[in-house]
């Protein structure tokens, strides 16, 4: 009895099964054949066809005449060598004036002149200097100005390299320019003398802007990041912008100021010839006595700096010493340049000059036995070795704002740690 009880609920199961199978066949085949069924299309409508407008025209295209200004030309020069009349230079010189006197325009920049097929005068560009220039158009009877910023493209880039003579050289081989060298140097010119300081194997990392304009190449924008090895020590330099003021300088990662009281030289790449000494054989006195001052020997006409900023206190002529400049500067600090050919425009006793200021060009006045300039520092009335001594830093980063700068600093040492590659692909995200 009981092996009947089985059997029958195991054809029960199977016919329950069978069922299902072939009801959900059934469903999968309709749904098929109603998928393919043709559906009711609604019955066409009548389209209005809409009223056909007129492409707009296109104005006339301007005609352009870009010039380069010669020595010697002045805007009026110009202007009526393109029609116009005396009366109308005057009175487009008059309205601009209070924008731009058009009077120092230079020779060398760019201007570009507008018109439209009639020869009606529509703009004037003129290009002031590397960052900005003036635009200048005709509104009913009058002129209107204004000076606005050039629209470069700005590319965030990064190089590297090691040093074999010197730094142009060693940035040339990573196909950049003297004036990156230049740009860098500047930064570490309280630290490190690049002529005299320089080693072979010397390295160094920057990561900077290159400016551009119409995919040209126009200049370097700023060093946002700089490292250097000098010696086996190792420089940062972070540059930072302060949001409230918007006053830009270097530190390092602490916040220091890479600025000090005095730059190391005051000669960009000049080779010392004869150093601070107690005793040293006069080279035309032919006698052995002090030599208070560090010798640059360097091409006549080379540019001076200001190692720092102060008063002029003299210039002039010190019999052996040849033309002279003395500048006074805070703390106690005097400093001297001997044997110049000539001072700088508008170098005179009393004038204020600032740090890495032009003062004056080397020469050979006085005893000197070729051109050079003799360098020499007075702390509180005595004479100090201008290379040994430790100048102190200027004010450091402003504390409230120190947090801040070192998470930009991070991401800026961040980048110097990666490969050419991937700091390609992480430029557009560092921070300035």
């Amino acid at each position: 009895m009981a092996m009947d009880v089985k059997v029958k609920i195991h054809r029960k199961n199977e016919a329950s099964r069978l069922s299902f199978f072939l009801f959900t066949v059934l469903c999968v085949a309709a749904f098929l054949i109603l998928s393919f069924l043709p559906k009711e299309q609604p019955p066409p409508q009548e389209k209005t066809a809409a009223p056909r407008e007129e492409p707009a025209k296109k104005p006339p295209p301007l005609i352009e005449n870009e010039e380069i200004i010669q020595r010697g030309e002045t805007i009026s020069d110009i202007l009526s060598r393109h029609g116009f009349s005396s009366k109308n230079i005057h009175l487009l010189r008059e309205e601009v004036k209070p924008v731009y006197d058009l009077a120092k325009i230079r020779a060398g920049q760019r201007l570009t002149i507008q018109f439209n097929p009639q020869g009606d005068f529509i703009s004037l560009a003129y290009c002031i200097d590397t960052e900005n220039y003036l635009f200048i158009q005709k509104t009913e009877s009058t002129y209107s100005a204004e000076v606005k910023k050039i629209p470069y493209t700005i590319s965030t880039e990064m190089t590297w390299g090691c040093i074999e003579n010197n730094l142009i050289n060693a940035i040339a081989q990573e196909n950049e320019g003297a004036q990156l060298a230049i740009l860098l140097e500047e930064i570490f010119a309280w630290d490190i003398d690049f002529y005299a300081d320089l080693r072979q194997g010397d390295c160094f990392k920057i990561i900077y802007e290159k400016k551009y304009l119409d995919d040209e190449f126009i200049s370097y924008g700023t060093i946002l990041a700089a490292e250097f090895t000098n010696q086996g020590e190792i420089y940062h330099a972070y540059r930072y912008t302060y949001p409230d003021t918007q006053e830009s300088d270097y530190f390092d990662f602490e916040g220091n100021s890479l600025r000090k009281e005095f730059l190391k030289s005051p000669i960009s790449g000049a080779r010392i010839s004869s150093r601070f000494s107690h005793s040293r054989l006069h080279p035309i006195r032919k006698v052995w006595r002090p030599h208070y001052g560090v010798d640059y020997a360097a091409p006549v006409g080379t540019p001076v700096r200001s190692t720092a900023e102060g008063t002029v206190i003299f210039v002039g002529r010190d019999g052996a010493n040849g033309r002279m400049i003395r500048i006074r500067h805070k703390n106690g600090y005097e400093t001297y340049y001997l044997h110049l050919r000539r001072y700088a425009k508008g170098i005179k006793r009393g004038v204020k000059v600032q740090s890495s200021q032009i003062i004056g060009y080397v020469g050979a006045s006085g005893e000197a036995t070729g051109p050079h300039l003799d360098y020499r520092i007075k702390h509180r009335g005595n004479f100090i070795n201008p290379l040994s001594h430790r100048f102190k830093p200027v004010e450091p980063l402003r504390l409230d704002f120190l947090e801040d700068f070192q998470m930009k600093a991070e991401q800026l040492q961040l980048s110097f740690n990666a490969p050419r590659i991937i700091f390609t692909s992480m430029a557009s995200a560092i921070v300035p």
